[in-house]
């Protein structure tokens, strides 16, 4: 395979590659208090920063934990070798992607009980 020809789709990936990253910061996530979580607090309470390299280059991204990890800590990470910025850590979706939608049900859901309220208040007049 060459720089810029696209790979077969039939060929297998290639194994991820291990590295060591280095924490870069450690933050505890207090409960939000709100519509949709009601303040309670998830599992994953500390909210960890890393940096990694990967091909001569610096990436960073961060996770959630249950246990709280020092800062300058090593930890193990693997990237994908074609998307370096792809890691194991990182899980999955991030909070504001899955949050969305319920923003705008919730946005929704006013709309229609203020409108319904409406309704109601020009029928007792």
């Amino acid at each position: 395979m060459t720089a810029g020809v696209e790979r077969d789709a039939s060929e297998p990936a290639p194994p991820w590659i291990e590295t060591e990253a280095t924490v870069t910061s450690c933050r505890f996530q207090f409960a939000r208090l709100n519509t949709f979580t009601l303040g309670i607090q998830t599992g994953e309470k500390f909210r960890i920063a890393f940096d990694y390299y990967a091909h001569g280059r610096l990436y960073s991204d961060e996770f959630q934990s249950p246990v709280a990890i020092p800062q300058n800590e090593r930890i193990a990470v693997s990237y994908n070798p074609l998307h370096p910025e792809q890691n194991s850590r990182t899980s999955g979706p991030s909070a504001s992607s899955t949050r969305s939608p319920l923003i705008a049900i919730g946005i929704m859901g006013s709309i229609v009980l203020s409108l319904l309220w409406l309704g109601m208040m020009r029928a007792c007049n």
